[in-house]
């Protein structure tokens, strides 16, 4: 074991110091200072491997690699499509050579699987090449068969179960693979630092040297990242820093759709969003989530109306049911599904006070289809709709949607790239839409645009 030096790190903003602290005087969070061990690697044990070189002590032919920026050659810089025409959408339009992407989540919601397929894709279509795929938690023999499941089969795809640093970057030097997946990186430990395995420590110690090991021989590598029960990467908030592009997949263990976000990404947009379904023969891309949140239903159903909603670039349409019954208790009831409670509750008053409907003494009950989340602003009209609907006992065409956001005093407000909502829509079937009024007046053919100023206008619109 290599001589180690004790520092105290914060695991949430980096600081560190001489001494532990209770709380942080960076961030100011408490209890996120924890002891870290720096190793003082020999020049020997950096140089072990073939190609490594020291991180302290750099040769003499890298001092003088500086290069003007206009000379340096781009040419050769080619993305490396995943096979999911969504994940290469989220990175920016494929992997970058040299580049480490994290890609974190809860446990079970499919990282793994997700990972898996991408290598074999990468493997089908290069067959010239070698993809190297290194499990720190389950076994070869588990890896086949989940990757026979989902039809992951290829002969350059090498499987290594192993939880040695020193080993999979002696991996990834002698295979120089088309692309090379790490999973995971809380289960890796290097023997150059101490630490238990998933500890700051460790997992800044991997971090650093894969990054090293990718960049010096231009091989993308794919990261999977554990995350704490408040949803959070684990390890130091400096991982996040290190490498190139940070991807959260998301969704809800009970539904078969996950979303994959951006959340930092050096080669493309940050807004983007990648829709997938879960299944039994692994994860398939939605390329056209519009139906997702829809019901099936033809004719048209009082208590329901359909909003669209932003998530990145993609506008997505969200049903909203609502459900009006005479409440039986002192306090009356308020659930709800996707939507934010104390939204409902605002709502309610404005509803009573500008739109002369009084549901204040009712139990309501207000839920999205499929698990979609109706928060923004912008669905408040659909919200409104849906609760007069439903207490009125008169529906709402089915072909006609409602966008805006509601203020205290009833008047209905504008919400960002409207445009882009109502062309989505037109392309849906959507005849109607309720909107705000518009500063600049949008003709959008199939689509008739009817604008409102005031809760009570939209609720004539929309309720006949």
């Amino acid at each position: 074991m290599a001589k180690s030096s004790t520092q105290f790190v914060c695991s949430e903003c980096g600081w560190d110091g001489p001494k532990w602290v209770g709380r942080c005087p960076q961030c100011g969070q408490w209890g996120t200072v924890q002891e870290f061990h720096e190793a003082r690697p020999s020049a020997a044990s950096r140089t072990a491997a073939p190609g490594r070189t020291s991180r302290t002590q750099p040769s003499a032919g890298l001092i003088s690699a500086a290069t003007p920026i206009t000379e340096v050659d781009t040419a050769s810089v080619a993305r490396q499509p995943t096979g999911f025409g969504e994940f290469d959408r989220v990175l920016g339009g494929g992997i970058v050579p040299g580049s480490v992407v994290l890609v974190a989540g809860e446990p079970g919601i499919g990282k793994s699987t997700l990972l898996l397929e991408t290598a074999g894709h990468v493997a089908h279509a290069r067959p010239d090449a070698t993809v190297l795929y290194v499990s720190g938690e389950e076994s070869q023999s588990q890896v086949r068969l989940r990757a026979s499941r989902i039809n992951a089969l290829a002969s350059n795809l090498l499987l290594a179960s192993t939880t040695d640093l020193g080993t999979v970057l002696g991996l990834i030097e002698r295979e120089k693979p088309a692309l090379a997946i790490v999973d995971s990186a809380q289960t890796i430990v290097s023997q150059d630092v101490d630490g238990i395995s998933g500890g700051s420590t460790q997992v800044r110690e991997v971090a650093s040297a894969l990054i090293d090991t990718a960049k010096t021989l231009n091989v993308p590598v794919l990261l999977v990242g554990h995350v704490t029960k408040d949803g959070s990467i684990a390890g130091p908030r400096t991982l996040e820093h290190l490498v190139d592009v940070v991807c959260q997949f998301e969704g809800d263990p009970e539904t078969a759709l996950r979303m994959l976000r951006a959340v930092k990404n050096r080669f493309g947009p940050t807004d983007e969003v990648g829709c997938f379904d879960m299944s039994g023969e692994g994860i398939e891309e939605v390329s056209d989530p519009s139906g997702l949140f829809l019901s099936g239903a033809d004719e048209p159903v009082e208590g329901t109306c359909v909003t669209f909603t932003l998530d990145g670039h993609r506008s997505l349409p969200i049903e909203v049911q609502a459900l009006v019954t005479n409440s039986v208790l002192p306090t009356p009831r308020r659930a709800v599904v996707g939507v934010e409670t104390n939204r409902i509750a605002m709502l309610t008053a404005v509803l009573y006070r500008h739109g002369k409907v009084n549901l204040l003494a009712n139990d309501l009950y207000v839920s999205t289809i499929a698990g979609g989340l109706a928060k923004e602003p912008a669905c408040d009209l659909a919200i409104v709709a849906a609760l007069a609907s439903a207490a009125k006992a008169r529906p709402i065409a089915r072909t006609t949607c409602a966008i805006g956001e509601i203020s205290l005093t009833g008047q209905i407000r504008p919400v960002p790239r409207l445009e882009h909502r109502l062309r989505e829509a037109a392309r849906l079937g959507f005849t109607t839409a309720v909107t705000p009024v518009m500063r600049k007046r949008v003709s959008i053919p199939g689509l008739h645009i009817v604008e409102v100023a005031h809760l009570r206008d939209a609720l004539e619109a929309l309720i006949r």
